[in-house]
């Protein structure tokens, strides 16, 4: 449910949100983070969304309006390849390896195919266990790029706002169905097909609009980006 200033209010000094509901007006206390409650200091919020989870529980999102800084202009440029083998690897020598988070996809795949057969296969009792545990293994290896993917991109921006540089890359539009059109096993088109690289570029793009970090792309910059193990 989507709340306007008519029905919500935020309160900085108690941290509580005011809302209205269908049985009058309530104030809740937020269980929120420094991370959090740096971003609403001094605010003024005017909307926030109610989100009702699937296990039943409550969380909302409070809309928050910043002023961003002008994008710097330099004539220096960061370049960075992005690649299976590394992650990401820029110009000034920062590389983030990729074999660690490919192991674990590998051993999800596995897991999961394992846990498959066993559900269609095995007996009842074996089957509800089975169907437990693919329910518990799911998401995981999703939260665990988005947990990785946002410490890379932060060092990223970090690293062109040290050195007053522009984040340059290459279009990656279609790269998958460039790389499926080559001859290759079973294997590598799943751990190609697995990339999470548009995921990588909107956390580099927000964090650099917030730090003032201009970022370019362009296919002139393609053949220098990795799209093969190498």
């Amino acid at each position: 449910m989507t709340y306007a200033a008519r029905i919500f209010s935020f309160r900085a000094k108690d941290w509580t949100v005011s809302l209205t509901t269908v049985e009058g007006r309530e104030r809740l206390e937020l269980s929120i983070g420094n991370y959090q409650r740096g971003m609403l200091a001094g605010t003024n919020p005017q909307s926030a969304t109610v989100v009702k989870r699937k296990e039943g529980s409550y969380s909302i999102q409070i809309c928050v309006e910043h002023d961003l800084p002008e994008p710097q202009n330099t004539a220096k440029v960061m370049g960075v390849d992005l690649g299976r083998k590394d992650i990401a690897h820029t110009s000034e020598g920062d590389n983030w390896h990729g074999q660690p988070l490919n192991q674990v996809r590998d051993h999800y795949f596995w897991l999961r195919a394992i846990l498959q057969q066993k559900a269609s296969q095995g007996r009842r009792s074996s089957r509800r266990r089975c169907r437990e545990l693919l329910q518990r293994l799911s998401g995981q290896e999703r939260r665990l790029q988005t947990w990785v993917n946002p410490c890379i991109s932060k060092a990223i921006v970090s690293r062109a706002k040290a050195t007053d540089s522009t984040i340059a890359w290459a279009d990656l539009t279609g790269i998958r169905e460039r790389v499926n059109s080559q001859p290759r096993n079973k294997t590598e088109r799943r751990r190609s097909n697995s990339w999470a690289f548009y995921q990588l570029r909107q956390f580099v793009y927000y964090k650099a609009l917030r730090a003032g970090v201009k970022v370019v792309v362009g296919r002139r910059l393609q053949r220098s980006v990795s799209i093969s193990e190498a």
